[in-house]
């Protein structure tokens, strides 16, 4: 079963933006900054738009607070690798 979110980047072509996917259904994928998820956001969606705006804005939420934590188990891999903790 895959995980629910993924991160994915471009860093050759993008280094500025991060991508976060939702693989289940509705499947799409997060264009953001990022520094800033809500700045120059796209939503590519794989699966039908839901037409549930509420749904929407709960899955980019979710997104949101999985790409932070992700970010954050990052910076404490980061910070044990060197020491700084």
């Amino acid at each position: 079963m895959l995980p629910k979110f993924l991160l994915a980047d471009n860093s050759q072509e993008l280094p500025e933006t991060i991508f976060v996917i939702h693989t289940q259904t509705p499947r799409f994928i997060v264009e953001s900054d990022i520094e800033d998820f809500y700045s120059n956001r796209q939503v590519h969606w794989i699966d039908t738009k839901p037409s549930d705006k509420l749904l929407i804005e709960d899955l980019l939420e979710e997104a949101e607070d999985f790409m932070e934590r992700e970010f954050e188990s990052q910076e404490d891999l980061y910070d044990e690798d060197f020491g700084l903790n």
